[in-house]
């Protein structure tokens, strides 16, 4: 019997930290111990939410392929693997064709397959999925509350800044290398063509990256007068 073992983090939080991998690491080689065995190799599926569909999911499916008759799938919690009661289903169907099988550190019904078992493991991912969606409520209804105070809702674009007031402000500085992009459009330089005068000017944009004309376009649509020089003849 092979273990591999399964870690997923949904959250820039949980990566930066390692915290959200460290216990995970932590729960399935203590399963480990307790069984007499080793994990064989690890995966690990970082910024991937729990509703992602197995085809979103290329280390879990990496990991599934591996399985052979008799060997395990770790994970620390069953949640780990999905929040949807569906997508656990998919899941739970892709391991028994390859004959094996789905172990939770914290049990939660994978100890067995009889009917109780297999309900505890419904019931789990349809709490996990409860759980989900109360979350995705809480942040809406935040996010509606900072859009109704006026407050900035989403990244901050290339040319301004986030004041003490949340609200959005002209970055004076950003603000020159903006006037320069719409000048060159003005001169008839396509969207390709102005990024590469940017990047020549070693210029980065808002993530820190080269430009190309996707984030050229998505800077200068927030201008007052960039978005008259963004139609699609001359997008390219």
């Amino acid at each position: 019997m092979k273990v591999y073992a399964y870690y997923r983090v949904s959250t820039d939080m949980q990566i930066d930290s390692g915290a959200g991998l460290a216990s995970q690491e932590d729960i399935c080689n203590a399963w480990c111990l307790r069984n007499n065995t080793h994990i064989t190799r690890s995966f690990v599926e970082k910024a991937i939410s729990g509703a992602a569909p197995l085809d979103k999911r290329p280390a879990l499916f990496q990991a599934i392929t591996c399985l052979e008759k008799g060997d395990v799938l770790l994970v620390s919690r069953l949640d780990r693997l999905s929040r949807d009661i569906y997508g656990g289903i998919v899941i739970d169907e892709a391991v028994a064709h390859q004959e094996g099988r789905v172990i939770s550190a914290a049990g939660e019904g994978t100890d067995s397959d009889d009917p109780a078992s297999k309900m505890i493991r419904d019931i789990i991912r349809v709490v996990a999925g409860f759980e989900r969606s109360i979350t995705q409520f809480r942040i809406k209804a935040a996010l509606a509350a900072k859009k109704a105070r006026g407050e900035r809702v989403g990244p901050i674009p290339f040319g301004y800044q986030l004041g003490k007031d949340r609200k959005l402000y002209p970055s004076p500085e950003e603000q020159i290398y903006v006037e320069q992009m719409i000048e060159y459009r003005k001169q008839g330089l396509s969207m390709t063509q102005v990024a590469e005068k940017m990047n020549e000017k070693g210029v980065l944009s808002r993530l820190g990256k080269p430009w190309s004309k996707n984030s050229l376009f998505t800077a200068l649509k927030y201008t007052e007068h960039g978005t008259q020089h963004l139609t699609r003849r001359k997008w390219s």
